[in-house]
């Protein structure tokens, strides 16, 4: 087989086998090749909300195509633009009123942080520290990068990071000290935003916080005049049982990040949404306080045709009791791997769970030898799931059916007999 020049993400290419092509999706599946139907049991990278090729949104898109392409936004705007900040707005924690696009996770972040700092400059408040959470991942670029924990994924890069100030992750028990950390930290008054991942830290293992801590995350930030940046790029869309996490905290952000699920995983879009101060503290007749940021691609209108059919979706069919069912499904075979002794900290959120396979001194965190060993496994038994390292987790479309959420859990009770270690504890 000719060697593919593709570089592939997060992708050791000395120690991958050649990767198979991928020639349709359908529905919870991906179809190779060869024939074979793989389970999406991660919503490829935690984009597919609905399903793959979902017809409401494959038929908002081919009407789009039919009408545009892509235009510039900085100079004139379009009705799918238009329309969906609307339908956002509508949707999202009240409070929030302005919307500026972008076409990733990552940018979204970027952008957030961004209005945070540039929310103080422009009112001459000299605010410039940024507060995040310990394991936390926000994504790819230099910002996000530097509000992420610092390790394998950018050590290389540490020359271009920027300092920020880390909370420890409200492990249960340990939750005071993370508000306490906070308080300690918003005392300088420097700091312009803390950036949290609410509910749940994603790439960082699955990480799970309960509402109460977000909620007085929240009130020590307006107690200190620090704005709240809600990264929901991975938790809104359902993910965590309701359409943003932060409802479970009954709080607004400041400034929320959402991406991967706008458009049900069909298309790249990112949105991050934001008060009107923050959005007032831009409007100037002075030109210095413009909001300097763009890319190209911002607004696509096709994509945002496709995230208007995503609220169309959520507005006209029982999305809200597809993820409870799905939920539901979750609980009766993750319960039986709760006193398994192979794992540890077997855990759920809303369509999301997560255990730690427990595999011995040495093999723990992201570079765990027992994480490639464990995709090739599932691989093997048609079932896409990429564990952390050593933390197992299933984050499926809404349509996947209990049964097929059965055979993942059977495929992960077969590998922690192949590659646990039930003696072991941290």
């Amino acid at each position: 087989m000719t060697r593919s020049v593709v570089w592939h993400p997060f992708t050791q290419h000395a120690l991958e086998p050649p990767m198979k092509r991928i020639v349709e999706t359908a529905g919870a599946y991906l179809i190779d090749e060869d024939g074979n139907h793989v389970l999406d049991a991660i919503s490829s990278w935690w984009v597919i909300t609905h399903a793959h090729r979902h017809p409401t949104i494959m038929k908002a898109i081919t009407a789009a195509a039919e009408r545009y392409d892509q235009l510039i936004f900085a100079e004139y705007t379009h009705a799918p633009a238009e329309e969906l900040a609307e339908g956002l707005i509508a949707v999202a924690p009240p409070g929030l009123a302005h919307v500026f696009y972008s076409d990733s996770g990552s940018t979204a972040v970027e952008v957030a942080l961004k209005m945070a700092l540039g929310f103080f400059h422009n009112k001459g408040e000299r605010r410039n520290r940024i507060a995040v959470m310990e394991h936390a991942y926000h994504g790819d670029t230099i910002g996000t990068m530097s509000a992420g924990e610092r390790g394998v994924f950018n050590a290389a890069y540490e020359p271009l990071l920027f300092a920020v100030d880390r909370l420890p992750f409200p492990a249960v028990g340990r939750e005071l000290e993370t508000l306490d950390a906070f308080e300690c930290i918003c005392r300088s008054g420097e700091v312009a935003a803390l950036l949290v991942e609410p509910l749940i830290l994603g790439a960082g293992g699955m990480k799970m916080y309960p509402p109460s801590l977000l909620a007085g995350l929240k009130e020590i930030a307006e107690r200190h005049g620090t704005l709240l940046i809600a990264d929901e790029v991975m938790t809104g869309w359902g993910r965590t049982g309701t359409l943003f996490a932060c409802e479970q905290a009954a709080i607004t952000p400041d400034i929320l990040c959402t991406s991967k699920g706008l458009t049900g995983g069909a298309l790249p879009l990112a949105a991050t949404l934001c008060t009107a101060e923050i959005f007032e503290a831009h409007l100037s007749s002075d030109r210095r306080k413009t909001f300097f940021h763009s890319s190209s691609y911002t607004a696509n209108p096709i994509a945002c045709a496709a995230a208007l059919a995503n609220l169309a979706v959520w507005r006209d069919e029982p999305v809200k009791a597809r993820i409870d069912t799905l939920a539901e499904a979750h609980r009766g075979p993750l319960a039986r791997f709760a006193a398994d002794t192979r794992f540890r900290n077997v855990r759920q959120k809303g369509t999301i769970a997560a255990l730690d396979l427990n595999v011995g001194v040495g093999g723990y965190g992201y570079l765990a030898n027992v994480g490639p060993k464990l995709r090739a496994f599932f691989r093997e038994r048609g079932l896409l799931i990429r564990p952390l390292g050593n933390v197992i987790y299933l984050m499926p479309p809404y349509c996947v059916t209990a049964e097929e959420l059965g055979r993942a859990y059977d495929a992960i009770g077969e590998a922690a007999s192949q590659f646990g270690a039930p003696a072991c504890r941290l």
